[in-house]
């Protein structure tokens, strides 16, 4: 772990919120965070970090628990099979799983990992990632309250495609599309992100140095997507709905409150803004 961010960690442990939270803001965004009159994007979302703490929003998060929660609204041809969940790596059955599947930790953001061949797998690298991500409280980092109090657990869910696919990040305001951020070649290590709006129009919404050239194809099922995506979010000042899409095939990522931790140092100032002006904090105050 980088010092900067033990830092940060240790720190995390003794400082109220709003003290932290102002540090750590002006750290990556050079500038101060405004918690009594919050304008932008990542000021709201710090602001909705201190006072929008529902019970359930605790369910939305956990990478197990979500997927009941969104099959009740969706469907369970949304949801990504789950072959089995574990509290410890030492207690998975491997006998008892697929030649393929994925493994990942519930209550954390990483510690995934993929697994083409069990009788290949590397067993020590496996349980190392896995041990190390059970031993992290996600909330510490940037504090977002949904993970704190999360139990520490292992999944493994069926592989849906032989190779990394494209994550679809449905950016929605008040149950309603803003954008969706493509996020493609992850596999690659060096993943590249792309907006577009309901009409698969390109958004600028990225420092340019950051924006790709290219463009991405419209995904089949797109209008569809967005309906789920509008499903996941009813009710809610924001949300960002992750989705797969496998040749029309639709499945459920996750639900992120708190895009890049509240700390979204990628989109443009005017991004920021304009995100901020769609969010309504008075339905929460």
């Amino acid at each position: 772990m980088k010092l900067y961010k033990k830092v940060f960690v240790n720190l995390a442990k003794v400082l109220p919120d709003s003290i932290y939270l102002r540090m750590v803001f002006f750290s990556k965004l050079k500038r101060k965070l405004d918690l009594s009159n919050p304008r932008s994007y990542n000021e709201k979302l710090n602001w909705l970090k201190i006072n929008d703490r529902k019970e359930h929003y605790q369910i939305m998060v956990d990478k197990y628990e979500a997927k009941k929660y969104v099959a009740d609204k969706i469907g369970e041809q949304y949801v990504i099979p789950t072959y089995g969940v574990w509290d410890r790596f030492e207690d998975i059955d491997f006998s008892k799983l697929p030649s393929n599947f994925v493994l990942k930790t519930t209550h954390d953001s990483g510690g995934v990992v993929l697994i083409n061949d069990k009788n290949n797998m590397d067993i020590d690298k496996t349980k190392n990632v896995l041990e190390k991500s059970l031993k992290n409280n996600y909330y510490y980092l940037c504090r977002e309250w949904p993970y704190k109090n999360l139990k520490h657990r292992i999944i493994a869910e069926k592989m849906i495609t032989n190779t990394v696919p494209n994550d679809y990040k449905f950016f929605m305001f008040n149950g309603k599309m803003d954008s969706v951020m493509v996020c493609t070649n992850r596999a690659s290590g060096h993943p590249t992100f792309r907006f577009y709006d309901k009409g698969w129009n390109r958004l600028l919404y990225q420092k340019p140095e950051l924006e790709p050239e290219s463009n991405v194809e419209r995904p089949e099922n797109y209008e569809k997507m967005i309906r789920i995506a509008e499903q996941l979010s009813e009710n809610l000042v924001h949300m960002r709905v992750d989705l797969y899409n496998i040749d029309g095939q639709i499945y459920f990522g996750e639900l992120t409150f708190f895009d890049q931790g509240g700390f979204d140092t990628d989109i443009t100032l005017e991004t920021d803004l304009k995100w901020g002006e769609l969010m309504d904090l008075d339905k929460i105050k």
